[in-house]
């Protein structure tokens, strides 16, 4: 791997920023709900990475540092439109049974999840990552949307219901819907398959 034009770069890394283009931009396209603007995130964030390669030191793989660059400016984006669309309001009733029949009637769970081992160590997998991705796909969009603004994006309950104009208790139904979700979609998905090899 020869570097390009002395900056410590090689081919190997630019392809593997190239690779990660598509993934930044569908999580770019479903926090900020433009694709123009997510073009524009994703574009940032790899020629902020292309500027300054001596930044990243290797700690973490490429793909995670690069997304940590790609979480702030969503953020920064975010911040700076502070006035996005508020979701739009969606049927629950067929979550609601969904939950529903995960609960017997005192409240009690009726099957406990699966033993998934390690969980940090499986999120260290790049195979976890892109299971995870096609579960958030499965979700609403606006469902998946809160989900990554909590959870990867760490806003505060507060500030994502100022974001999108919803009630603190609509964003924690969401949340808690996101949640069940996709905890069945990765026990189907990627722990169930695990226990079957």
């Amino acid at each position: 791997m020869t570097p390009i034009d002395g900056t410590g770069m090689t081919a190997t890394y630019l392809q593997q920023l190239e690779s990660m283009r598509p993934a930044l931009l569908r999580f770019a396209i479903l926090q900020l709900r433009n694709e123009s603007m997510a073009e524009d995130v994703v574009q940032e964030s790899l020629v902020a990475v292309l500027e300054k390669p001596q930044q990243y030191a290797g700690r973490a793989s490429l793909r995670t540092y690069v997304t940590g660059i790609l979480k702030h400016k969503i953020l920064d984006t975010l911040r700076r439109n502070s006035r996005l669309q508020a979701l739009p309001d969606e049927d629950g009733q067929q979550d609601d049974d969904a939950i529903d029949a995960l609960f017997n009637a005192s409240g009690h769970v009726l099957a406990m999840p699966r033993d998934w081992g390690d969980p940090d160590a499986a999120l260290h997998q790049k195979d976890f990552f892109r299971v995870m991705e096609l579960c958030l796909e499965k979700l609403p969009p606006a469902t998946a949307r809160i989900f990554m603004m909590r959870e990867w994006l760490e806003m505060e309950t507060a500030e994502i219901c100022k974001e999108l104009e919803i009630s603190p208790s609509n964003a924690w139904v969401m949340l808690y819907r996101a949640r069940v979700r996709l905890r069945e979609c990765l026990d189907l998905n990627w722990f169930g398959v695990k226990d079957k090899d």
